[in-house]
């Protein structure tokens, strides 16, 4: 059970910006660069999730930065964990 909790968390985010580029493409698009929407799906899910929920023409504004920071934090924090989680798997780490 815990083991598809998860694989669910990991796809989520990957899943919410993949139903938002297919559904509204546009806003999607206005809102990053091909390149930069690819290396955010695999590299920081969460922080292009907020940042294209949250974005407008006129760019982000109060207190959307502080979501934004909130789910780069989550995305590092989970980069972060699994790297100390499979410390022991690297040969000579102290």
């Amino acid at each position: 059970m815990g083991c598809l909790f998860a694989i669910f968390g990991a796809f989520f985010p990957r899943l919410g910006v993949l139903i938002i580029w297919l559904a509204r493409p546009a806003i999607f698009e206005a809102a990053l660069s091909p390149l930069f929407a690819l290396l955010g799906i695999l590299l920081l899910p969460f922080t292009t999730l907020i940042y294209v929920l949250l974005w407008s023409p006129s760019g982000l504004s109060g207190f959307d930065w502080v979501w934004l920071v909130l789910a780069f934090l989550l995305d590092v924090g989970v980069i972060g964990s699994t790297a100390y989680s499979n410390r022991d798997r690297v040969p000579y780490y102290r």
